[in-house]
């Protein structure tokens, strides 16, 4: 019996270590999304604060919306409160599970919505060292994926974008697999298979006994030696949002 037994915990070792780094690689990203499903629709407020190479600072206060959508990708709606000069400057953003994601961008001082091309979606999000790109939600589609390595309870998994437009050869992201399967941080590559960003999240607290969220964002540009510092406050995951929040009218109202 006891033989047995040994010869099938050997076959169910056996295969965990089988599986392909592709096949694993998928399913911790799979894992991740599985973890944060159900939040419906939430609300935060933020601080950026964005540093020069030479170490100067200057501040920006954000508002951010998203409702969860299962068969598509999520929505968003950011929009910027102080300082005066970008004072109701806001974005839209539809993610999508297949294809380009559908950005918008609403200028108040022109009062017009400009559609943001899926050609220029590595660039910069009003001044900071985020990309349009980064805005969308992380959806699994997205991506093809390579189990890289782990190490305690983290786990480090190298996604390749799908969308050939996308700023971004590839990324290294770290998950925590005992706590939700977090992201504790992102390493951006840029078109010539250079390191070009290092996203780190940290200061996370849990909502509805369930949802990870981070405090802080901090995103380091190595090749401009950049970085934009984010500061989450005041999460709300009771305001019911509907498709009617997301829409260039709300955009434009917001």
């Amino acid at each position: 019996m006891k033989k047995i037994v040994f010869a099938l915990a050997a076959l169910i070792t056996f295969g965990i270590h089988a599986q392909s780094p592709e096949a694993r690689g998928l399913k911790i990203a799979k894992a991740a999304e599985q973890a944060d499903l159900g939040f419906k629709s939430s609300t935060v407020n933020l601080e950026m604060t964005l540093k020069n190479k030479n170490g100067q600072t200057s501040q920006r206060s954000l508002t951010t919306k998203t409702l969860e959508l299962t068969e598509d990708g999520d929505k968003s709606l950011i929009v910027f409160n102080s300082p005066k000069d970008v004072k109701g400057t806001s974005t839209l953003t539809f993610t999508h599970k297949v294809g380009s994601d559908d950005q918008w961008l609403f200028l108040p001082s022109i009062k017009r919505v400009k559609r943001i091309s899926s050609n220029n979606k590595s660039g910069p999000f009003v001044g900071s060292e985020f990309a349009y790109e980064d805005l969308s939600s992380q959806e699994v589609e997205k991506y093809k994926y390579k189990f890289i390595e782990e190490k305690g309870s983290l786990l480090t998994v190298e996604q390749d974008p799908v969308d050939p437009k996308s700023g971004y050869t590839r990324r290294l992201v770290t998950y925590n697999k005992d706590k939700g399967y977090r992201l504790e941080k992102i390493e951006f590559y840029d078109r010539k298979n250079a390191l070009l960003k290092t996203l780190i999240y940290s200061n996370y607290k849990v909502y509805k006994n369930k949802f990870w969220r981070a405090s802080r964002f901090v995103m380091t540009n190595h090749q401009s030696k950049k970085e934009t510092i984010l500061e989450f406050s005041d999460y709300n995951f009771d305001v019911n949002l509907t498709d009617e929040d997301f829409t260039q009218v709300a955009l434009k109202r917001s």
